[in-house]
């Protein structure tokens, strides 16, 4: 099946290259947007692009947002940021079959786009489906399946493609943009933002901001060409091809990194003022530090050795230092030794008191992980102030 599906797959490629060569007079391009589903990956939507040639009775898809599960190294590519996307083209009921059973809304807008520039852009695709071209290497804020649509109609209308003035007041952030997509899923936020280094903090322009499709299709709704001494909109009004409701999740405090973490502080505390066996106290420190030692080798992988620009110079690893690995160490080999875990307290200390004006946008969840820190590394540190240091040895 695997090996039909690609032969078919070329053939259909082939195909398209022959057709696209010659466009008709009139090839209608619209753009596609696809509401968000409910997986990790979908929850930000999906662009494509449609061409329409009735002349030649063809209607396909052309999608950047394709990648191969089965790819070698898959996880591995992935988190080293070398996994390549790629074009993929498909017949256009078969992908609007595909969104109906995810209950997916989909919207179509027609691009004004006239004879001369159809034909650059098909150029421009025909260029993309050549073997050597069809694959390329995936960045969610700058080259995304997106970004790629976006692209191709700069290039091919050119100068005459206005953009709207700058917008007065703030501008978002790329951290606010995907954040909004987040929000009903706390979880996947707290876990993104932990990944995404200081760059996702920049402040996003009109053109920037349409890495994600449903606000490409908002901001290209208010683009213009320039034609004929006219302003004309660059997309029609939205038809809807399928009409469903976007996902409704309800948000679970009880089960939010917040409530999760405000919780353990409080367990904490009172395990740590009425536990008084060094044993008992030694297995729960390694269980923590364990855990913290996983997230600070996450924090050192992906400001140093990934390929991701979005993760790298995060500041998260203030919090989460290789101090804390040392640490661990102390507590498996069961050696005393303050000086590493006094550093771990002096740096959570000064984390949780200068985050406001670290250049870096922190989830409340960093904090509230950062005082566990404090608490336990204050426990081995032999302050003589702290009534929570460790009981003397016997």
């Amino acid at each position: 099946m695997k090996r039909i599906f690609v032969f078919c797959s070329i053939i259909l490629l082939g195909y398209c290259r022959v057709v696209f060569s010659q466009p008709s007079d009139d090839t209608l391009i619209y753009l596609i947007t696809c509401g968000p589903g409910t997986e990790t990956y979908s929850i930000y939507g999906h662009s494509a692009l449609r061409i329409v040639i009735p002349e030649k009775k063809t209607d396909i898809v052309y999608n950047w947002g394709v990648f191969d599960f089965n790819t070698t190294h898959f996880a591995w590519k992935f988190a080293k940021g070398r996994l390549d996307y790629m074009l993929d083209t498909e017949i256009f009921k078969g992908f609007l079959k595909g969104y109906f059973f995810e209950k997916r809304y989909v919207y179509s807008q027609r691009i004004n786009i006239d004879t001369k520039e159809t034909q650059k852009l098909t150029e421009l695709i025909n260029e993309n489906l050549k073997p050597e071209n069809v694959r390329y290497r995936y960045d969610f804020f700058y080259d995304d399946c997106t970004t790629r649509i976006r692209d191709l109609l700069e290039k091919s209308i050119g100068d005459k493609l206005k953009y709207p003035p700058p917008e007065p007041g703030k501008l978002p952030t790329f951290r606010d943009l995907v954040g909004k997509y987040q929000n009903p899923y706390p979880w996947l936020k707290f876990g993104v933002d932990l990944l995404m280094g200081s760059s996702a903090d920049k402040r996003a322009s009109f053109r920037d901001r349409m890495f994600l499709p449903i606000d490409m299709k908002d901001e290209l709704s208010k683009t213009v060409v320039h034609r004929f001494d006219k302003m004309i909109p660059l997309l029609q009004n939205p038809e809807m091809l399928l009409d469903f409701d976007a996902p409704l999740i309800r948000q679970k405090f009880l089960i939010s990194p917040p409530f999760i973490f405000t919780f353990a502080i409080i367990l904490i505390l009172i395990q740590t003022a009425l536990t008084k066996s060094r044993k008992i106290i030694r297995i729960i420190d390694i269980v923590i530090y364990s855990v913290f030692s996983i997230l600070s080798i996450l924090m050192i992988f992906f400001n140093f050795f990934t390929d991701h620009e979005q993760m790298k110079c995060n500041l998260n690893i203030i919090w989460l230092n290789p101090f804390i690995i040392v640490c661990l160490v102390m507590l498996i080999l069961n050696k005393t030794r303050i000086l590493w875990f006094r550093i771990v307290f002096y740096i959570s200390a000064g984390f949780i008191v200068l985050h406001y004006i670290l250049p870096q946008d922190f989830n409340i969840g960093f904090v509230l992980l950062a005082i566990i820190l404090l608490i336990r590394s204050s426990v081995r540190s032999g302050f003589d102030w702290n009534p929570l240091s460790l009981p003397p040895a016997p």
